[in-house]
C-alpha cells in the first residue's frame, strides 16, 4: 500500500489527520502527519480538544487517545519548526515521539506517498 502524508494547516484538522493516518497504517501503509504553522498548538501536551467530551460520550477516543493509537500504529508526527517558534511552543511541551521539520524536508521525503492537506 502507498504511503500517506497529511499536512495539517489548522489545529482543528488534527483529529481528521490522525484518523486518516491511523487507518492507512492499520491497512499496512506508512503514514505521517506534518503540522504546519499554527496547527502545532494541537500537539501541545496535555493534548486537549474542545470536543473531547462529545467524542467520549459517543464512545470514541478523545484527541490524546487518538494520537496515542496513531503513534502505536507507527504514524509519524512532524511539528513545523517555524510554527513552534511562531506559537511559542518549546520541545518540552510535545510528546518525545514528535519529530521536527519543515515543508522542504517533508516534500523532499514524499516519494510515492499520497499527499493530503487538511
Amino acid at each position: 500500500m502507498r504511503g500517506l502524508t497529511i499536512i495539517v494547516t489548522r489545529p482543528q484538522g488534527l483529529r481528521a489527520a490522525l484518523e486518516l493516518a491511523a487507518a492507512n497504517a492499520a491497512l499496512g501503509g506508512p503514514a505521517r502527519i506534518f503540522t504546519q504553522g499554527e496547527a502545532v498548538v494541537a500537539l501541545a501536551q496535555p493534548m486537549l480538544d474542545r470536543h473531547d467530551e462529545d467524542y467520549r460520550a459517543a464512545g470514541l477516543p478523545i484527541l490524546g487517545e487518538l494520537c496515542e493509537e496513531a503513534l502505536a500504529l507507527g504514524v509519524g508526527i512532524i511539528a513545523c519548526q517555524s510554527g513552534l517558534a511562531l506559537m511559542g511552543i518549546t520541545a518540552d511541551r510535545l510528546d518525545a515521539r514528535v519529530e521536527y521539520g519543515g515543508p522542504v524536508s517533508v516534500l523532499a521525503a514524499l516519494g510515492e506517498d499520497r499527499l493530503v492537506t487538511i
